[in-house]
């Protein structure tokens, strides 16, 4: 067999294989699209302001990985002193206990026997904690944990005004802790209240109040706890959009922000009146295929390289253009009057609108620092959520 053709199982040769978008040195402008791009500079600059934040107020810094799902961001984070990580789901943890990452929360309840499994299996090699919401969860939880000699943090999620998941009441809380320290293989660890709709209440006197509402239900839970003997070593929750009230509030241990190390559109039609401020770390790299008319332009990122439930990607730096519409692999982009429309060929940044799902989207981000590549790192939990 020439090495034009495949093999028995189907194996592309390595002349038809797909090249990386870039290489480490490429400039920005020969790297292939549609891609992720994260701007070193600014990536590094939003680190370091959450973690100052999290250090000045005694908290944790837990960010979360669903944000990004990428093993070498999170190798960064704790590098600078995150004390672990989130993820949503159990599946979405292996790469990152591949990489060397040994603690990890995860946000969520795990439900099902082949899950359930597959959880114990993780706190066979790493610190693994989880969330519960109902005792019958915590008994199965329980059984898959003492079946495989293994060990888990269990925290009880409690509702705060999310209307999600979590135990509606201090008392039900309770209940929770007690079957949980009553049974093999578990650990109360503390409460899990995090509201994730308040991180995108526009207005900054709205969000802080809206976070000493939830702060206050979280605190009410944690004393009724303690007042039976149930101490809450970690109170986890907060996001980039209410770290702000959430870490000086003398109720959370940790913080569980992750999009603060991007940015996206959405998070940037909040109003930022605090000492906070990050800037866009994170884009999408696309190239104009199409000049149709002088009022529009076609690029190559559709729906199958960005999300748009929170709304179309944002041109950044360019002035009078528009992403109108995304189809599945074009972005129609208005032209506004006046103004010169990009050339065929032309590649355009776009800030995503919420960058968590367009992350999933994608194999790899590129790296880049002042317009050089720096490096093409793998989203190696892309897809992971089982």
């Amino acid at each position: 067999m020439d090495n034009t053709e495949t093999d028995m199982a189907g194996t592309a040769p390595a002349a038809l294989q797909l090249p990386p978008p870039g290489r480490r040195g490429d400039p920005l402008a020969a790297v292939d699209t549609p891609c992720l791009v994260l701007d070193l500079t600014v990536f590094e600059k939003n680190l370091q302001t959450m973690q100052r934040w999290a250090d000045r107020h005694g908290v944790g810094l837990r960010p979360h990985a669903k944000a990004h799902k990428c093993p070498e961001i999170a190798l960064r984070q704790i590098a600078l002193g995150a004390r672990g990580i989130c993820v949503q789901k159990a599946s979405e943890a292996l790469p990152f206990i591949a990489a060397g990452i040994g603690d990890i929360h995860i946000s969520n309840e795990v439900v099902g026997g082949a899950k359930l499994d597959l959880l114990a299996g993780l706190a066979r090699h790493a610190r693994v904690s989880v969330c519960v919401d109902d005792a019958r969860n915590v008994a199965a939880l329980s059984a898959a944990v003492d079946s495989a000699g293994a060990r888990v943090d269990v925290l009880v999620e409690i509702d705060v005004g999310q209307g999600r998941c979590g135990v509606a009441s201090p008392t039900a809380a309770l209940e929770l802790a007690r079957r949980i320290e009553s049974l093999p293989g578990l650990r109360f660890a503390g409460l899990q209240a995090y509201q994730g709709s308040l991180q995108h209440r526009r207005g900054h006197a709205e969000r802080a109040l809206a976070c000493r509402e939830a702060g206050a239900r979280a605190r009410q839970c944690a004393q009724v706890l303690h007042a039976h003997g149930y101490a809450s070593p970690i109170v986890t929750g907060g996001g980039t959009g209410s770290a702000e009230f959430d870490a000086p509030a003398g109720i959370y241990t940790e913080l569980q922000a992750g999009s603060y190390a991007f940015m996206d559109g959405d998070y940037g039609a909040n109003e930022w009146a605090g000492e906070l401020a990050f800037g866009n770390a994170l884009f999408l790299w696309t190239t104009v295929m199409s000049t149709p008319a002088v009022d529009r332009v076609i690029v190559d990122a559709g729906l199958k390289s960005t999300t748009v439930e929170c709304g179309p990607p944002r041109i950044y730096g360019r002035a009078g253009l528009e992403y109108l519409a995304a189809n599945d692999e074009h972005g129609i982009v208005r032209v506004a009057a006046g103004m010169q429309a990009p050339a065929l060929g032309e590649k355009l940044l776009l800030v995503p609108s919420h960058c968590d799902p367009t992350f999933n989207l994608h194999d790899e981000i590129v790296a880049v620092r002042d317009g050089v590549v720096e490096g093409v790192w793998p989203i190696a939990a892309r897809g992971l959520s089982r």
